[in-house]
């Protein structure tokens, strides 16, 4: 679905970076089995997959912030936020690939874009101790040039500097590049930049709708995208 009315279809650009948990994996039984035993060692209520959906996007410590206090914006106290995250961290590696799984399209998509020659990135805002292990054991690590996590740099999204400091690395300017994602850190990010933001609705969006988010596309599934882009140096050629 096209939500930008503006856009010159097919977009001609260069990079395509992808958000991970929510985007291209479903990640989030995973995470909710390490936060409940997180939980049951802290002697705290457990939480359901559901939930603990809303509170994933913006990086391992927002995550678990919100499962201590319940909270969107809870501030836990430093000692119990330290302790918390390090007895995550020791569970979540315990369970780190247990069952999650990639979203219908994922695989197809990533290798259409890269048999097309496009450059991928892979933008998420998961520790990298979480994303290289995990992008190996679901056989995607091969896919990409560049894996930003949320600790590689300064800021994570949705700040924009992960996707200004790709388009940096790849020797590119923004427009050049399509951000795709499932949440509104993704797409902020994008926006920030000066990229194109596509949104994939299956992922952890906390009932926001791409509208409101300001998504210029929506992917019902990754590999759609092949309709919707080309390589730059390709448009006149097959278009």
């Amino acid at each position: 679905m096209i939500l930008n009315a503006e856009l010159n279809l097919p977009l001609a650009v260069s990079a395509v970076a992808l958000d991970l948990d929510g985007t291209l994996l479903d990640t989030a039984p995973d995470l909710a089995e390490a936060a409940n035993r997180m939980l049951a060692e802290l002697e705290l209520p457990k939480i359901e997959v559901a939930v603990v959906m809303t509170y994933v996007g913006n990086g391992a410590e927002k995550l678990v912030k919100r499962l201590l206090t319940g909270d969107m914006n809870g501030e836990p106290g430093a000692d119990i936020l330290n302790h918390a995250k390090a007895v995550f961290f020791r569970h979540y590696e315990a369970v780190l690939d247990m069952h999650t799984k990639a979203y219908h399209g994922v695989l197809d998509g990533l290798a259409f874009l890269k048999s097309s020659g496009f450059r991928l990135a892979c933008v998420t805002n998961k520790p990298a101790r979480f994303t290289m292990p995990l992008l190996e054991s679901m056989g995607m690590r091969e896919y990409f040039e560049l894996v930003l996590s949320g600790d590689s740099l300064p800021a994570k999204k949705p700040d924009p500097m992960p996707l200004l400091h790709l388009c940096e690395k790849f020797g590119i300017n923004p427009n050049q590049l399509v951000m795709v994602g499932d949440s509104s850190a993704d797409i902020e990010a994008a926006k920030g930049a000066g990229c194109y933001a596509f949104y994939v609705p299956y992922g952890y969006n906390r009932g926001l709708s791409a509208e409101a988010m300001g998504a210029d596309v929506v992917l019902d599934a990754l590999i759609d995208i092949k309709n919707l882009i080309v390589k730059n140096h390709e448009l006149s050629k097959n278009y």
